[in-house]
């Protein structure tokens, strides 16, 4: 399949990106209107999946090109702005940045909808949809071939998923269910890095210690880092965001990425 994408970015969505190229991450999130205007800056992509599925998703695009390519899964509450802008920043660190739509363009602002849209989600469809969407990106002309997935929560999962759907370079997983067996995990080609919270009640740590237990039986390469924090600690509109966990699981990320994708 041929990258199908919407017109190049313009001059002024340009512009957008290079006024906030100053920011970091965390005061870009803790700034509502700042998240908008990252948000609209990218460009809106549409592909069919094999099954025929129309699927979309938000791409950022770096200054310097071809560049390596690292795929956005969202949280239960879907591809909000939020998602977005750090696929902006995402494309400030020198990649291509793009975040997939895994709930056909709904998303939430309460648990109990975005429960129900998480729960609504089909295993299988998900699955095709974000192999297609790294197949799109290794076909894409701005692309080194080179792809990573990362995703935060509901994303967590999905994005360790798509490194064992597609044979990934790299996968990063915020506080995602990982509960996986030796023998799930032997697909896995690129390292994988967690970040976890000791005090979350789903992805708890007892998961953590199975998921780490389960990697070195299948002999992959992870790096974990666990922060004295809770569920969802790096978001910031949410009552657990820990500013400080956050900004240094961020840095994490940011290195595991440089070394993994260049």
């Amino acid at each position: 399949m041929k990258p199908q994408s919407s017109s190049i970015q313009s001059s002024s969505r340009r512009q957008v990106v290079v006024g906030l190229a100053g920011l970091s991450l965390a005061a870009l999130l803790a700034d509502p209107a700042k998240v908008a205007r990252a948000a609209a800056s990218l460009q809106t992509v549409t592909t069919k999946t094999p099954s025929g599925r129309s699927v979309s998703a938000a791409l950022a695009v770096p200054d310097q090109k071809p560049a390596a390519a690292v795929m956005l899964v969202h949280e239960w509450w879907g591809l909000n702005d939020q998602i977005k802008s750090v696929a902006s920043e995402i494309a400030k660190q020198g990649y291509l940045g793009l975040a997939v739509d895994l709930y056909g363009g709904k998303s939430a602002s309460t648990p109990a909808d975005a429960e129900k849209l998480m729960k609504g989600v089909v295993p299988a469809e998900a699955s095709e949809a974000m192999s297609t969407w790294i197949d799109w990106l290794r076909q894409h002309p701005d692309c080194t071939g080179k792809v990573a997935s990362i995703g935060w929560c509901f994303g967590g999962g999905m994005a360790l998923q798509a490194a064992l759907d597609r044979p990934l370079d790299a996968a990063v997983i915020y506080y995602g269910n990982v509960a996986r067996s030796p023998d799930e995990l032997k697909s896995l080609k690129g390292p994988v890095l967690g970040q976890f919270a000791n005090q979350d009640q789903w992805i708890n740590p007892a998961m953590v210690d199975g998921f780490e237990a389960a990697m070195k039986q299948a002999g992959k390469v992870l790096e974990v880092h666990r922060y004295d924090a809770d569920h969802a600690f790096a978001n910031p509109t949410g009552d657990h965001y820990d500013a400080a966990d956050a900004r240094t699981a961020w840095d994490r990320t940011v290195a595991f990425l440089k070394s993994t994708l260049g």
